[in-house]
């Protein structure tokens, strides 16, 4: 099976840096860039689209709320429209420094707390797909399989890459489960990996609450901000490709 491995990368601003993006993208198929909102700023997206064109990873636009202070965790208030214009903005930006770099945005994933309430709120999720598609119907949509991110993009009309994630757990809706539960963030990189792999062969999610969620999947994230990312994507991938997997972006 063909399956791509993403994080989110460029996460820093100024000469402030967070995670190990040099080599986090010798092990991923696909970096998630900070837009300018939550993180990242024009030096820090073109030098990371550089070093991602030449590993040979792909690049999308990873759009968030305007909230650097809480790294887009936090639900900034905002109408739909407010939504759709500002992360068409933020898809604009990264895609002029992406062209800078000579690379190209194959796909949009939206960060921490929008993309959380895109699979809480209709609106929130069409406006998300409405920018995309505004931008560039031919973009790819990274969403969670199952959930309203998903079926907007699917009305809109756009490609979606279903994505599950090796270092967080489920709760029992399919949505990510709260970080302030017990066992909702996978520090352990062999723990990630297992869950990953089982992910992919049984095509399901298993929930917190015991649960099983059958899923489509076209590509797993480790996110590039948690201590010990770099090995745990390691791990991730050794796993896979012992396994048999192919690792590949989902993207051109």
């Amino acid at each position: 099976m063909r399956i791509d491995l993403n994080s989110d990368l460029g996460e820093g601003f100024g000469p402030w840096r967070i995670g190990d993006d040099a080599a986090m993208l010798a092990v991923v198929t696909s970096a998630n860039v900070a837009c300018g909102f939550h993180a990242g700023d024009p030096g820090i997206m073109v030098a990371t689209a550089a070093a991602a064109k030449a590993r040979g990873v792909a690049v999308g636009a990873h759009p968030g709320f305007r909230d650097l202070e809480g790294f887009g965790r936090r639900v900034i208030p905002s109408t739909a429209a407010e939504i759709e214009h500002a992360v068409a903005y933020q898809i604009g930006a990264f895609w002029a420094c992406a062209a800078l770099a000579g690379h190209r945005v194959g796909y949009v994933k939206a960060h921490g707390a929008l993309a959380n309430l895109s699979n809480v709120e209709d609106a929130v999720a069409d406006a998300i797909a409405r920018a995309v598609r505004g931008v560039d119907r031919d973009l790819v949509l990274v969403a969670m399989p199952g959930l309203p991110a998903e079926r907007a993009a699917l009305a809109a009309g756009l490609a979606v890459a279903r994505e599950v994630y090796a270092d967080r757990a489920y709760a029992g809706d399919g949505r990510l489960a709260s970080r302030a539960l017990p066992g909702a963030v996978i520090g352990d990189a062999a723990a990630a990996a297992a869950r990953a792999l089982r992910m992919v062969e049984e095509g399901a999610v298993r929930t917190l609450d015991g649960g099983t969620i059958p899923v489509a999947i076209d590509t797993i994230c480790v996110h590039g901000d948690s201590p010990g990312a770099v090995e745990t994507a390691r791990a991730v991938r050794h796993a896979l490709e012992a396994a048999g997997h192919r690792l590949a972006p989902f993207s051109g």
